[in-house]
């Protein structure tokens, strides 16, 4: 008893049960009076569920019966169902330790006083399954043997008889010990799959093996659990894949009805509904696009189900045009498009903020003011590189004149301009590769491969990558199809390498 109990108080009963024991808990007043607790006897363990429950009940009111006699025959009882999670103490109670009790010694010690102590030392079967292992190994016996001939050397033999090297416990090279420690501080539920740097300072406080770290290392990186939640803290796989400069003027488009043309970084923003039909976005493709520029030899979109329909791409099969596709979940391959979208977004906000009127009213002139400012890629405004000069606005009025532009040197303007786009186009690419190169690595898969896919979270605890998929196929550079499941058939099974992480066997 651990708490004197109060006459004319009323008292709760905890009671749990699991595979193996019951676990009762008595209280008062929120204070703990009592623990309870046993093993199953074997024939319980054949009892369903519902049945353990009433029998870790029935323990309960037998070892306490001295305190809740005279309040059962006079009561009904109100028996309350509490989840594991709020039931915190019977249910610790009732779950099996790790480590079963292997050994206990009596120690009796006569005082000066002549009063005799009794000492009881338990030690768990892990512990003296490393006893055993250190009496055996001739290696770990010459260590003991050389303990005693030199008193400085980093080996000790501690009182309880135990190996040490620098007061850790020595483990053998190569036995089933370290799989037992790795297992129990990576595994269990008192440490939750700690990252190796974690479990490595918290073992070498208590153990010692040669490649200590380097097996922990090992263990960590196989881990299943690990492969497919935790977060990868290294730069990114696949190395920047340039996409090629356009030789004239709105030949490679990039389209998310945000369209842009890669050469003069001119854009288009369309206004497009939620309902409209293939035919009325195939009509404003045509108005607004073919009609001012022409047909584009390319297009690179996402894999938007308008862009990817077969009315899409029979349409652009007719006008001659080549549909490109960005991998799934890797928008980066149509980064042109992302990144004019930020911007235009960024334009209706300080639009909104600063007119006080709706986004459609402004859309005409954030279409002249992003196509008439200047960009750094190509050192000029798109609608100078588009039409050879700049279009004027009302802060230069002031610099009107008659300007006069033979045809002839117009067109060697014209050339010019586009030979400069070209080398500053080409320059800033390098510049981009050069720089993101530096935050990613190279790496390759093989056919037959087994990877894990990134995916984002459904919940803040999903994990982070699904799988096992093997790779069946390698597409270009940094881009891999893989074996996907049918509950997987709706998604395109192509991926950039950075969303496939390599699976680690555990052997």
């Amino acid at each position: 008893m651990l708490v004197q109990t109060e006459s004319g108080k009323e008292f709760i009963v905890y009671s749990d049960a699991s595979l193996n024991c019951l676990g009762c808990v008595l209280m008062q007043e929120g204070k703990v009076i009592a623990y309870a607790s046993r093993q199953l006897k074997p024939y319980e363990k054949n009892y369903p569920t519902h049945d353990l429950e009433l029998t870790a009940i029935v323990f309960a009111l037998k070892i306490w019966r001295h305190y809740l006699f005279e309040l059962l025959k006079d009561y009904e009882l109100v028996i309350d169902y509490h989840s594991g999670k709020a039931n915190v103490v019977a249910d610790t109670l009732s779950r099996k330790s790790l480590f079963a009790l292997r050994a206990m010694s009596t120690q009796i010690d006569l005082c000066d006083d002549s009063s005799v102590l009794a000492k009881l030392k338990v030690r768990q079967m892990f512990i003296c399954q490393i006893f055993y292992a250190q009496k055996i190994d001739g290696e770990m016996m010459t260590k003991r043997a050389q303990c005693g001939l030199k008193s400085d050397s980093e080996f000790q033999v501690d009182d309880d008889g135990y190996l040490r090297f620098r007061d850790q416990i020595c483990i053998l090279r190569n036995s089933k010990l370290i799989k037992l420690i790795l297992n129990e501080a990576h595994n269990s539920r008192s440490s939750v799959h700690p990252g190796s740097t974690k479990m490595y300072n918290d073992l070498k406080q208590f153990y010692w093996w040669h490649g200590m770290k380097r097996d922990i290392s090992e263990f960590v990186s196989r881990c299943l659990v690990c492969q497919q939640v935790k977060a990868e803290h290294q730069v990114s796989s696949g190395l920047l894949q340039p996409i090629m400069i356009p030789e004239w003027k709105w030949e490679r488009t990039t389209m998310d009805f945000v369209i842009v043309d890669k050469l003069t970084k001119s854009a288009h923003f369309i206004p497009v509904r939620t309902n409209y039909s293939l035919d009325k976005l195939a009509e404003l493709y045509i108005s607004e696009i073919v009609r001012l520029h022409g047909v584009p030899l390319s297009i690179v979109s996402d894999k938007d189900p308008r862009f990817t329909s077969r009315f899409w791409k029979k349409l652009q099969e007719t006008l001659g045009t080549k549909l490109h596709f960005s991998t799934t979940f890797h928008p980066q391959m149509d980064g042109q498009s992302e990144r004019v979208i930020q911007i235009l977004e960024d334009m209706l906000r300080c639009c909104i903020l600063e007119f006080e009127s709706t986004w459609e009213r402004n859309m005409p002139l954030i279409i002249f003011a992003y196509n008439n400012s200047f960009h750094s890629s190509i050192k000029m405004a798109p609608y100078e590189d588009l039409y050879g000069r700049k279009c004027k606005i009302p802060l230069y009025w002031t610099k009107l004149s008659d300007n006069k532009i033979h045809g002839v040197d117009l067109i060697k303007e014209t050339e010019q301009k586009v030979k400069v786009i070209h080398d500053s186009l080409k320059a800033a690419s390098d510049r981009q590769k050069s720089y993101a190169d530096l935050k990613w690595k190279d790496i390759e898969f093989e056919i037959g491969d087994k990877v894990f896919l990134k995916v984002s979270p459904e919940g803040k605890l999903s994990p982070r990558f699904i799988g096992l998929y093997e790779i069946i196929e390698r597409i270009g550079s940094v881009a891999y199809r893989l074996m996907l499941p049918p509950k997987l058939e709706k998604i395109h099974n192509v991926f950039h390498v950075s969303m496939l992480r390599r699976y680690r066997s555990n052997p």
